[in-house]
């Protein structure tokens, strides 16, 4: 895989490479901040995969686009699906781009650094689950869409998050809707800084330019060594927790009728 075959290919990521071999993501949705969707749901796993397939990228930067890192759509947001208005056709593939979803980002054999230029309130994990994160003094942390809309958590955040904050305060955060201030997320061991929004990016490539500098097999098995236990834990959970939050969601139609 090189870099020509998807570099273009791909409608919610803007994709770059320098020479030294950091390869900058910019989420987004037209330009802007990246709305979550069917669109960045299917696209982002290929994408991941076609990442680790290159052997050309050094270290990977992921970042959004404007004054989020990710967004909820506007308006009804996760409703529909917690109303039970999708089939279980439609389930079948959300499930299976789940599972790409996250196990083609930690297949990526090299550093990654998020860049989390705002908010993110929908699939942090994302931005959680690389190497280094960075976040802008704007950004906060939140899992809007699962249990506060009547969804279950299953999409692999109910994995990290507890990781991360402990089991008591990561089931809070699930199941309140918290949202973790970038500072606060520092403090917790989220974040590794918190910068200025005008410095997030120039120091995000500081310390790829750094990485990339390193012996590749250095950084391919760094990586390999860190992302073990996170692959362990969601070859365990990730596609139980998917179909669960299915089947809620498909029991949804006959709560809501009540």
């Amino acid at each position: 895989m090189k870099l020509i075959d998807y570099q273009h290919r791909y409608s919610t990521a803007e994709v770059s490479r320098d020479d030294a071999g950091v390869l900058t993501v910019r989420m987004h949705s037209d330009g802007g901040p990246l709305i979550w969707g069917a669109a960045p749901h299917a696209e982002l796993g290929e994408l991941f995969g076609a990442i680790a397939a290159d052997r050309d990228n050094r270290v990977v930067i992921l970042t959004g686009s404007g004054d989020a890192f990710i967004k909820l759509p506007p308006g009804d947001g996760p409703g529909a699906l917690a109303r039970g208005e999708y089939p279980a056709e439609i389930w079948d593939r959300i499930i299976r781009e789940g599972n790409r979803l996250l196990h083609n980002l930690l297949d990526i054999e090299v550093p990654m650094i998020a860049a989390v230029n705002g908010p993110v309130t929908v699939h942090s994990e994302l931005a959680v689950l690389c190497d280094i994160v960075l976040a802008a003094d704007s950004t906060y942390f939140q899992d809007a869409p699962h249990f506060p809309g009547g969804l279950v958590p299953g999409d692999g955040v109910q994995v990290i998050w507890p990781l991360l904050l402990g089991p008591n305060r990561g089931r809070y955060f699930l199941l309140t809707g918290q949202k973790i201030a970038a500072e606060e997320a520092r403090a917790l061991g989220v974040v590794g800084e918190v910068l200025p929004t005008q410095e997030l990016m120039p120091r995000a490539q500081a310390l790829a330019v750094d990485l990339a500098g390193r012996n590749p097999i250095l950084l391919r098995n760094t990586r390999h060594v860190l992302t073990r236990p996170l692959k362990r834990a969601l070859a365990d959970d990730l596609h139980g927790g998917l179909a669960l939050e299915a089947l809620a969601s498909l029991s949804g139609a006959t709560w809501f009728k009540k």
